[in-house]
């Protein structure tokens, strides 16, 4: 049965000041800013980062690919987020070092094909290693390897693995990938997820948001959630 939550969402993508001040007005949780990701058309710069986070009264989440530790301190120290959401291979031992050296939490994303797939255990096995590695959330995304995108893809996964993988992990868990206004109630109740974070679903184009959609989604997931 549904159960009473307020769900987290967070609004991912975030390329402007109107596009943050968006997901401020309509009660998002977060605001996500892809910094220095090469193969995504929303990334921006550490700098860029650091201004939408000053002007932004939300926490401020920043996803980073691949980095080096090193690298993502010193961009940690000049942005000051609220989290850091991994998005590539970075390993448990990766997230461990990042918790010793920082204070912002760390989000790691897991990466779910698209479409069906059966490998709740493996997937489950890996949310837990974060876990035990001090990761603070986990997050599902799909990965669409045909187009070498991990996120910000606009296709769903397999709800009933991530159901399984949610269940299982200790952490809080957002679910990514393929969500909009039209299916987020069902997301909702097959995956009972922690919180939602969306990108293309509530976009006019790649990198733009659209106040409209963004209007129109939160008032869903109040609508289901209350």
């Amino acid at each position: 049965e549904f159960q009473q939550v307020t769900y987290l969402v967070k609004l991912c993508g975030t390329t402007t000041i109107d596009d943050a001040q968006m997901a401020v007005d309509y009660g998002a949780h977060y605001s996500g800013l892809v910094v220095e990701v090469s193969f995504s058309e929303r990334s921006i710069t550490v700098d860029h980062a650091k201004q939408l986070r000053q002007q932004t009264l939300i926490p401020t989440v920043v996803l980073f690919f691949d980095q080096t530790t090193d690298w993502i301190l010193s961009a940690v120290d000049r942005i000051s987020p609220f989290a850091v959401q991994l998005l590539g291979y970075e390993s448990p031992a990766q997230v461990n070092e990042l918790k010793k050296n920082t204070e912002v939490e760390i989000w790691k994303s897991l990466f779910m094909p698209v479409g069906k797939t059966t490998n709740a255990a493996e997937l489950t096995g890996q949310a837990i290693s974060y876990v035990d590695a001090g990761a603070n959330s986990i997050l599902l995304d799909t990965v669409d390897l045909s187009q070498n995108r991990f996120g910000g893809t606009g296709k769903t996964a397999d709800w009933e693995v991530a159901a399984e993988i949610t269940k299982n992990c200790p952490l809080p868990v957002f679910l990514s990938g393929g969500l909009n206004q039209q299916n987020v109630a069902e997301a909702i109740r097959v995956v009972q997820p922690s919180g939602i974070d969306l990108c293309s679903g509530v976009e006019m184009s790649r990198g733009k948001r659209d106040r409209e959609k963004v209007r129109g989604l939160m008032a869903e997931v109040e609508r289901v959630t209350r």
